[in-house]
């Protein structure tokens, strides 16, 4: 068997594996590349290997760093199954359509902008009708469902506990006579996090390839960042004021949705109105909904005993959809908690939001997850006192609270458990999926736990198994 990395190698976006296995080719994950403008277009529109001879995709989880380049890969050729878990099915239909939505926009603006300087338009990757074409090359298996993608390989997707659907990919391969088992661990999530169950742990694993970005960061316990959230909104609400917060639509907003709501039913806040204000997060959350059998044990119970029946609606939890009702809650002075997309407050009816609530020293703009650099979320962070927000500069008189240790990847100790996992079984492991400080981190961790240094692939190697 031969790997090629050909993405997520010695960095954190654009997953994609290619292996050679048999005479076939099987396509680990098929992420969108996210950087710099013209290296992206670039990286994402050219594939490394020919998309009409893969023989076969199994997709991981949805996120669009994982997924997002699937309607390019069949624009150019591919026409087999992509395999995946019924709910990745569902959710990662829906983040492609809104990012053929995005591309569409990115290319208007730019052709706007290419016309006033006399050069071409520019064409989207894909457009929205394309990325509508990824759902019909969707072949879904259950968590533990053994299923061959291409010949002499059986594969099972495990429970990865990172997102709704997640999955480590397990490849028993036979080979010219010789079997061994490849563990693919796609992103690796966390114990103890709402709604998920907690990530299966290696078993038998002859070859690991892990993801280790976050390889150089303990985290916190969830508990205790659901606790910080307890409090923030609390003292907020007593002084009659908004709670805002930007988050990312799939993952993050169903996890806040659920700790509020176990929050209020438990007398720990006041009963306001909560309202989840972003079209792509109504519809990943009926997508939850849709999928109970993902849930853990803690949240099973919960739906069977709430009076609502479910984890994620109660009578003060309002979605919107329509962008008059979006408009409506900025004339609204009552306490409330607002959550809508983007989660780095770049784009989105977020900036509506904080346009209208961020002068008000009531009002707290909540942050709750990381914030790339140059964003307005970051300049949040950076408590920074004047921001500008649709070309115009505001005041920032609201209280900016920044909960850390709600990630759904794995942190520092937890990979370091999982790698342990193979010591003195597995004849290679490969840090994939994180920057070089982290993956020398965990390296450094696992030789000092008596594990051989693991192999750090750069962007297109291949090695043979």
């Amino acid at each position: 068997m031969q790997i090629t990395f050909d993405g997520a190698a010695q960095t954190v976006t654009g997953s994609q594996y290619l292996l050679n296995i048999n005479g076939s080719m099987l396509l680990l994950e098929c992420g969108f590349f996210q950087g710099r403008r013209q290296e992206s277009y670039a990286r994402n529109l050219n594939f490394p290997f020919e998309p009409g001879k893969v023989d076969a995709v199994i997709l991981s989880h949805a996120h669009i760093d994982h997924s997002g380049n699937l309607p390019n890969l069949i624009k150019q050729g591919y026409s087999g199954p992509i395999y995946a878990t019924p709910a990745t099915a569902d959710l990662a239909n829906i983040m492609l359509l809104d990012s053929g939505h995005i591309q569409e926009d990115d290319a208007a603006f730019v052709s706007k902008r290419n016309l006033k300087q006399g050069e071409p338009p520019a064409a989207p990757l894909y457009t929205q009708e394309q990325a509508a074409l990824v759902k019909q090359h969707f072949k879904v298996v259950d968590y533990d469902q053994p299923f061959q993608p291409i010949p002499g390989v059986v594969a099972r997707l495990v429970d990865a506990g990172h997102i709704l659907g997640a999955a480590a990919v397990v490849l028993d391969v036979e080979e010219r006579g010789h079997k061994f088992r490849l563990w693919f661990s796609g992103d690796i999530g966390r114990r103890k996090l709402p709604l998920l169950r907690d990530p299966d742990l290696p078993d038998g694993v002859d070859y690991l390839m892990m993801e280790c970005t976050y390889g150089d960061t303990p985290h916190r316990d969830p508990e205790l960042a659901y606790e910080q959230l307890r409090q923030v909104v609390g003292r907020t609400l007593e002084r009659h004021g908004k709670v805002i917060i930007p988050a990312f639509a799939v993952g993050r907003t169903q996890e806040i949705v659920y700790a509020l709501h176990q929050m209020i039913e438990a007398h720990q806040l006041p009963s306001v109105p909560v309202y989840v204000d972003s079209p792509l997060a109504v519809n990943a959350t009926d997508i939850f909904k849709k999928h109970p059998e993902c849930f853990d044990k803690e949240t099973q119970a919960f739906i069977k005993a709430d009076l609502h029946h479910t984890a994620l609606g109660f009578d003060r939890l309002t979605y919107t959809r329509s962008v008059d009702e979006s408009k409506a809650l900025n004339d609204r002075k009552d306490p409330m908690i607002i959550i809508s997309a983007s989660g780095m407050a770049e784009t989105g009816r977020i900036l509506h939001h904080l346009r209208n609530n961020i002068g008000n020293p009531k009002n707290t703009v909540l942050i709750v997850s990381w914030q790339a650099p140059y964003t307005l979320g970051r300049r949040l962070v950076d408590q920074e006192k004047r921001v500008r927000i649709f070309g115009e500069e505001y005041e920032v008189k609201a209280e900016v609270a920044v909960i850390d240790g709600l990630s759904a990847h794995a942190g520092q100790e937890f990979l370091t458990e999982y790698a342990l996992q193979v010591k003195g079984i597995a004849k290679q492991v490969f840090l994939i999926h994180g920057e070089p400080d982290p993956a020398q981190a965990l390296s450094q961790k696992l030789v000092e736990a008596g594990m051989e240094k693991p192999a750090y692939p750069t962007y297109g190697t291949s090695v043979v198994l």
